[in-house]
């Protein structure tokens, strides 16, 4: 008779997760969780859905462990982890009344959910129609050259450019940041990252954990033909009571000098990647440092378009920010032709001005969207704070239904096609 349940535990390994807040973002149930050094998966709230699997860069999601209920490990136990704990032995199995592994029937929990199964679909989830597949004419991504463990080799970059690209506020303070890899092959993709190491050590006196960056430039490099990469880092300089902050990444980017050596891991991403079939047309949703993937899109595109090797689709872009003074790169935006790319910014701290949201300029443009959401040769691409996230891809789905198509269906296609990807954190 077997006296408890045996359940298989899902945990993160905090030995080489880089700390990307993608599990967190694309739990369905709002299972994971983290502080400021560990994310950690509720035993109680997990039914094993996956969702989470698929989209994680370093695959610290994807390990289980047979517990007994009464012992599986809570949310506390597993934030003050620096590893993974051994697995139980049979002899402790035992101990609880666990007789035979193998043999025991796991509880019970609901299949995962079926993307392109419409009957599946119903009641509203962004997960339901965000893809973790890549477009089907994207380049092939190289992932964990670099190692994420501490006896693994990172790389060192060297910094050849730091420059402001907002205005000076005393809030904000956002970077564009070039580092140089040399002679060390460092290949990367739009749309992919790396994971920065800090110096020095957290408050436990452990050394810092990565922390994840979107690159800002295109496959090329920063500058055309060179091993460099570019990443927009913003640092929050006052809390909203008005308090100093200084993170510990953002502030060591933002304040490097040119010459200076980074510990560099990655890269990172193989499935928020753009499009390189003639006629494809990208669609780019961001806000704040969510630009730096659509930066890296779009130059690589206008470098295309320069040299006459590129048949090219539509490209929009939908930015937002408090004010005008907070976007990065605002200046090089308005330069780029209007026959390239077609832009709507959304401010909503403008003094004077009625709020306005990424998503309301959607809406403003929803007879075009109405149309790129049927062309399957059209891919969206979504970045920046978790909260826009929801109001998206509503607003996605209230512009198919003005149109007259069914959500659960085209949701479904975008789901399946790779042609909808979220990165928000």
């Amino acid at each position: 008779m077997v006296a408890s349940v045996l359940i298989k535990q899902h945990l993160i390994d905090p030995v080489i997760c880089i700390r990307c807040n993608t599990c967190e973002a694309t739990c369905p149930v709002g299972a994971i969780t983290h502080d400021d050094r560990n994310y950690v998966v509720d035993s109680e709230k997990c039914n094993h859905c996956m969702a989470c699997v698929p989209p994680c860069p370093t695959g610290s999601i994807d390990n289980w462990r047979d517990m007994p209920r009464e012992m599986a490990y809570s949310l506390d136990a597993q934030l003050s982890w620096d590893e993974l704990p051994d697995e139980l032995s049979e002899v402790e199995l035992r101990r609880v009344g666990i007789e035979e592994v193998a043999n025991t029937a796991l509880e019970s929990r609901p299949p995962a959910r079926d993307a392109s199964d419409p009957a599946q679909l119903a009641g509203f989830q962004v997960s339901h129609c965000a893809s973790t597949l890549p477009p089907w004419s994207a380049a092939h991504p190289y992932v964990h050259l670099y190692g994420v463990k501490a006896s693994e080799a990172c790389i060192l970059a060297t910094v050849t450019g730091n420059v402001r690209v907002t205005e000076v506020g005393k809030e904000y303070d956002t970077h564009h940041i070039v580092l140089d890899f040399g002679s060390m092959p460092f290949p990367v993709l739009e749309g992919q990252s790396i994971g920065v190491i800090p110096p020095g050590e957290d408050r436990q006196g452990k050394a810092h954990h990565a922390r994840q960056y979107s690159v800002a430039s295109p496959r090329n490099g920063e500058r055309p033909g060179y091993n460099n990469v570019s990443l927009t880092v913003k640092r929050v300089l006052e809390d909203h009571q008005g308090n100093p902050v200084r993170g510990v990444a953002s502030n060591y980017l933002c304040d490097l000098l040119i010459g200076e050596k980074v510990r560099i891991i990655g890269p990172f991403g193989t499935s928020f990647l753009m499009p390189n079939h003639p006629r494809s047309s990208l669609v780019m949703i961001c806000t704040g440092t969510g630009s730096a993937p659509m930066r890296a899109m779009t130059e690589w595109r206008r470098r295309l378009r320069q040299s006459g090797r590129f048949e090219g689709g539509k490209l929009m872009l939908f930015f937002g920010a408090r004010t005008k003074q907070e976007l990065p790169y605002f200046g090089p935006l308005q330069s780029l032709p209007k026959d390239f790319i077609d832009i709507e910014l959304a401010l909503s701290r403008t003094p004077g001005q009625a709020k306005r949201y990424v998503q309301d300029a959607m809406r403003d443009r929803a007879a075009d969207l109405a149309r790129m959401l049927q062309d399957p040769n059209c891919y969206f691409y979504v970045c920046g704070l978790k909260a826009m996230e929801e109001g998206v891809v509503l607003a996605l789905r209230d512009i198919a239904g003005q149109a007259g198509l069914s959500w659960d269906l085209l949701g479904a296609s975008l789901k399946r096609e790779g042609r909808l990807h979220l990165e928000t954190y």
